[in-house]
């Protein structure tokens, strides 16, 4: 008799050693699956200030307050941008962030970009007239936008452009070339999704040689994207998987103004801020 209580217990601790795995694997939380910190909440340790193109010399003003980085414009109001580019490289992942983006703004999450930060796949963050969010460009890989509609604000209270009470979806006006999403929420569910003037969730998934990219906000799925079906000649997905190589780099994006824009690009004195900047790499 003694000897059957034994059998049974070990059974049963074994059936629930295996069930505790499953719901681990299914949560994410398994060794192999768990993510890991980009950001540790104090210091621009793992990441690099960076020109937007080689040779140039301002690399933009990143600090870090309050368990945030702070990226924007160097001076303030200068219309001279800049990236931060993580050390690290990753293939297939998941990366999970927060942001929280002045109006108007013109950045970006880039995902497997190249060590100066300047060629790769931006997730975009065009908190402006006309900018889509969540969309899809390809920087340094034929410029093309992968996004269904763009947003302008409605002033807040007092007419004030730098706080608007909401946004507003209208088409996309990109003076480059579009090329469709495999899956794009619509402007209602992004806009249910979108917290203005607050924090925002980000989950972006990349996987593959010729990455297809899915975007999440607030847990809402927003976009998808699949690289490996662009069109030669304009653009050659043999050619973007070599330029942006196998493993690429997490960057994040403060635009310079341009003629197109002027200061709606980038407002004077206006920041993006990142916290929470967590990666977890996807087997492949």
């Amino acid at each position: 008799m003694g000897d059957l209580r034994r059998r049974d217990f070990c059974a049963a601790g074994t059936l629930l050693t295996s069930l505790a795995s499953v719901v681990a694997g299914q949560n994410g939380s398994t060794e192999t699956e768990a993510s890991r910190s980009l950001f540790d909440g104090l210091s621009l340790k793992g990441w690099k200030a960076l020109p937007r193109k080689p040779g140039d010399t301002n690399t933009g003003r990143w600090t870090v307050e309050d368990g945030a980085i702070i990226g924007g414009q160097e001076p303030a109001g200068s219309g001279l941008g800049a990236y931060l580019v993580s050390e690290d490289a990753f293939y297939n992942f998941e990366l999970e962030l927060e942001a929280r983006p002045d109006w108007p703004i013109d950045t970006g999450i880039y995902v497997r970009t190249v060590p100066a930060g300047n060629i790769g796949i931006q997730v975009l963050l065009d908190h402006r007239p006309l900018g889509g969010i969540a969309g899809y460009f390809g920087n340094g890989l034929g410029s093309f936008h992968a996004m269904e509609y763009g947003f302008i604000a409605e002033p807040g209270k007092d007419a004030n452009e730098l706080k608007p009470e909401r946004l507003i979806a209208v088409r996309p006006a990109e003076p480059t070339k579009h090329v469709p999403l495999e899956f794009a929420a619509t402007a209602q569910v992004f806009l249910r999704a979108w917290k203005l003037n607050d924090w925002n969730r980000f989950r972006i998934r990349c996987a593959g040689e010729l990455p297809r990219l899915t975007t999440w906000i607030n847990g809402e799925k927003i976009s998808e994207f699949d690289t490996a079906k662009l069109q030669p000649p304009d653009f050659d997905p043999p050619t973007i998987g070599r330029m942006i190589g196998k493993p690429g780099h997490i960057a994040f994006e403060v635009h310079n103004n341009d003629p197109f824009l002027g200061k709606l690009r980038w407002w004077p004195g206006s920041v993006c801020r990142w916290r929470n900047i967590r990666v977890r790499s996807l087997p492949g």
